[in-house]
């Protein structure tokens, strides 16, 4: 083994819960088995690659984050599709980073991000990079993996808002939408209706039609429940809107999102008072659940043995209860949805819970 090791962390994209403790997690195992471990920080994701913006840190850096939400490095987001393009300055991105990665003298580069920073992360190791990476993101939506940190955490946050929500939509007698992050993928809002007892789940691998949510709101009303909540992913779409270009759609709807989309045309066909409640990026923010404490230490722990034994251009995963590495050109350019013909699925159907079909 290498007696000095260097080793460049990052985090890239939106920040999420248990970044810091997946950082904690890898450096804390690499001290562990070598005390001349030197970790050098990355700050604001690529853009600092890019730019040569980095920090050498020490073991006391790590030792109070366990629980510390956001990311001690900051980090940006930056767009796999235009990674090829030169920055606001005329940088060239990929051979910046390649450079300054060489200038670092880093012995391996630890990404922690989401499905664009996934396919970052495996082009640089394309490029003869030593690339080690953890999925993190909300979404839970990163390919190979059962689980991404971030997750638990913000299920947490909105199965909970969910719940809230429910004494003052029975207390008024309303219909309340509950709009939750997910752009691409419904996993956040799938689990965190059921987990927050709504009546209608709408996720974008569902397109929905607006007259069967309004049936739903209108059994229940039948049905003696003097209310109803809506829990919509924000990229839900209408079987219609499903149907039309991603330009299309975007000059269709503007600056409106799909919740107050929704409720325009349920006020048309429901005889309820109709609210809006959009928790945002309270989702994202505040510390990390115990859960996800834990599976980022693992995933971080795990990405340390894999620095050492020199195995290098994966993702570290866990699948079936179990951590393992995997190619990261298994893993980039995916993206894992919702199971349609999934047991979640037929479980909140089964609950009697509405997907707008």
């Amino acid at each position: 083994m290498k007696e000095n090791l260097r080793i460049g962390i990052l985090t890239s994209g939106g920040d999420c819960q248990a970044l810091n403790a997946a950082m904690r997690g890898v450096a804390l195992a690499l001290y562990e088995k070598n005390k001349k471990t030197e970790i050098i920080g990355i700050e604001n994701g690529f853009e600092g690659l890019i730019n040569g913006n980095c920090r050498n840190l020490s073991k006391d850096d790590f030792e109070s984050i366990l629980s510390m939400g956001g990311t001690i490095l900051g980090s940006s987001r930056m767009p796999f599709k235009h990674i090829n393009e030169p920055d606001e300055n005329g940088t060239e991105k990929i051979p910046a980073m390649i450079k300054n990665y060489k200038k670092m003298g880093l012995d391996c580069l630890v990404v922690l991000g989401g499905n664009g920073s996934q396919k970052t992360a495996n082009l640089l190791s394309m490029k003869g990079l030593n690339i080690v990476s953890l999925p993190k993101t909300i979404d839970n939506d990163v390919f190979e993996t059962d689980m991404t940190f971030g997750y638990a955490s913000a299920l947490e946050v909105a199965s909970k808002t969910i719940e809230n929500i429910k004494t003052t939509a029975a207390s008024h007698s309303r219909i309340f939408i509950v709009e939750i992050m997910g752009h691409k993928t419904g996993h956040l809002t799938l689990n965190a209706g059921i987990a927050g007892g709504a009546d209608v789940i709408l996720i974008p691998e569902i397109p929905f039609d607006t007259i069967a949510v309004a049936e739903k709101i209108n059994q229940n009303e039948t049905e003696g429940k003097n209310y109803s909540i809506i829990a919509i992913a924000e990229g839900a779409k209408t079987k219609q809107d499903a149907l039309l270009s991603k330009k299309e759609y975007k000059a269709k709807m503007g600056n409106i999102s799909i919740s107050f989309h929704l409720a325009s045309q349920l006020r048309m066909l429901c005889n309820k008072d109709i609210r809006i409640s959009i928790p945002g990026h309270i989702q994202r923010g505040g510390s990390p659940s115990t859960q996800d404490k834990i599976l980022a230490s693992q995933l971080g722990s795990a990405a340390a043995q894999c620095i050492l034994k020199k195995k290098f251009g994966i993702m570290v995963s866990i699948t079936n209860d179990k951590i393992i590495p995997v190619e990261l050109n298994k893993v980039a350019g995916f993206t894992k949805y919702v199971d349609v013909e999934s047991d979640t699925i037929k479980l909140a159907k089964a609950l009697g819970i509405s997907f707008g079909e």
